[in-house]
């Protein structure tokens, strides 16, 4: 008998001001060098760069050293909320409460819940968790290939993530039909210090569009949350995912934090990320607090 392809699976800042920059730096869950902190990216055909955590990752920390080595523009999001560095933007994170009995007891989401449920009923779930030092570039992508291509995801950002969650737990949820089709895969980072689980990717089979694969995901997801002891689910940026509503219990401000030339191009086109997510204001606004 053939083993699955999870079954497989299965068997403070640190650094100096004086140290070269072409060391490798470890800060939080986080490390990099660099060839390897900024990622290309672009608003319409302007180049500008964020890390390498930016697509797969929460709570991306940054460090003077950080910031003095990155390419300009440079944007980092999700700087974490205890943080001294960043500024709140223009979007926020959707946090579930499933740790409260409220949530599963309120009467419209009971009652969509149910339905989705009974939509599902002859879907099989899995569901593992695995150490996240157990997991290479290439079996992220065995996961989400195709997500990452449908969303330009970059591989330098898979491998921010593989590179992010060596100390950390790993949550993957897959679904299949009754004829052996793998209807969805969603993949969670756990995150016991913060109470919180967090929804990375999910890649779902468009032939089963109809099934509401991707709120189905959300759901199981949110019930492993609960029956985990975890307080919070954590979605991710809201604001251009109107089906998170139906989940969505608490909203946590992102904080980020944008470096650039004010003569650049991303700079003079108001609807770069610049404008959409920061006001000019905070530009090149290290600290939280003046």
């Amino acid at each position: 008998m053939s083993m699955s392809f999870l079954e497989i699976l299965a068997c403070p800042e640190i650094e100096s001001q004086n140290v070269p920059e072409t060391d490798k730096h470890f800060l939080g869950n986080q490390s990099w060098d660099s060839d390897n902190l900024c990622v290309e990216s672009y608003h319409a055909d302007t180049l500008y760069y964020t890390t390498r955590w930016d697509a797969l990752c929460p709570y991306v920390d940054v460090s003077p050293s950080m910031l003095k080595m990155a390419k300009r523009p440079f944007i980092v999001y999700a700087v974490p909320p205890e943080s001294p560095y960043g500024v709140p933007i223009n979007d926020k994170y959707g946090l579930v409460h499933a740790g409260s009995p409220e949530f599963w007891t309120e009467p419209r989401r009971q009652r969509k819940f149910k339905e989705l449920e009974k939509l599902c009923k002859d879907f099989v779930t899995t569901t593992t968790v695995l150490p996240g030092n157990h997991f290479t570039s290439e079996d992220v992508y065995a996961l989400g290939g195709e997500h990452f291509a449908n969303y330009y995801i970059h591989d330098q950002e898979v491998e921010g993530f593989v590179d992010y969650i060596r100390d950390l737990d790993v949550l993957v949820i897959q679904v299949h039909a009754s004829n052996g089709d793998l209807v969805l895969t969603d993949v969670s980072i756990l995150l016991p210090q913060r109470q919180q689980v967090y929804g990375s990717f999910c890649q779902w089979n468009r032939e089963y569009k109809n099934k509401s694969p991707g709120i189905y995901a959300c759901l199981l997801a949110s019930r492993w949350t609960a029956d985990n002891g975890y307080k919070y689910y954590n979605l991710g940026p809201v604001d251009d995912y109107g089906y998170k509503a139906l989940f969505v219990t608490d909203f946590e401000p992102i904080f980020a934090l944008a470096l650039t030339d004010e003569d650049h191009p991303l700079a003079l086109d108001s609807s770069s990320p610049l404008h959409t997510d920061f006001k000019p204001e905070v530009w090149n606004r290290i600290h939280r607090h003046a």
